[in-house]
């Protein structure tokens, strides 16, 4: 049995997604935050730094998003969710690197100092810094980013790391080019996202 410890919304979607285009079993418990459910001694047992998400797979414990989508991609879907020739599996991971060193962490650094760090450590001159960041490497993927639907052949574990980020983006009220903003708007509408949604928020 597949179990996914995460919060509707957050990065465990990402994980939910993936699960939802393979189309497997798996069970979603949500993590009580409020409760301090994420700094139990349960919880702990199984990651150490209470973050979320967490994935239980029989024995196998996986923390870390994007390595369990790529772990559930390889282990359950390598002919659907990962390019096929080993230079296209180059470039993937290259757009993995990019969504989650590059674009993730100024909108990651904007959370931090709107309401995730205690309040004296909040730094709101950060938000512009931040800001400016974000711009710079949508400029950059903007450039680097295909003429087609999907980053590659099939659509990808880059693609939805890509999507979901791009998606906590507009909540955070960021501009983006013109080709991202309708490579997001595309791969919203995938029926898997709104299945790993609805089983998310009905939890």
């Amino acid at each position: 049995m597949i179990t996914l410890h995460g919060i509707p919304r957050s990065r465990s979607l990402r994980v939910s997604w993936t699960l939802e285009e393979l189309r497997l079993d798996w069970q979603y418990h949500k993590v009580d935050f409020a409760s301090g459910e994420h700094r139990s001694a349960e919880y702990l047992a199984l990651n150490p730094c209470g973050k979320i998400p967490t994935l239980l797979d029989d024995d196998l414990v996986m923390t870390e998003s994007a390595a369990i989508c790529l772990y559930l991609a390889e282990r359950y879907g390598p002919t659907q969710l990962l390019p096929q020739s080993i230079e296209d599996k180059a470039q993937h991971h290259r757009w993995v690197q990019l969504v989650t060193s590059e674009l993730e962490q100024p909108l990651w650094t904007m959370g931090k100092h709107r309401f995730a760090l205690p309040e004296p450590q909040r730094v709101p001159q950060m938000l512009e810094t931040a800001a400016w960041e974000f711009d710079k490497i949508c400029n950059e993927l903007e450039c680097l980013l295909p003429d087609t639907d999907t980053l590659f052949d099939n659509f990808t574990v880059a693609d939805i790391l890509l999507t979901h980020t791009l998606n906590w983006a507009v909540k955070f009220e960021q501009q983006l080019p013109a080709k991202l903003a309708a490579y997001r708007k595309r791969n919203s509408r995938r029926p898997a996202l709104a299945a790993a949604l609805e089983k998310e928020m009905a939890s």
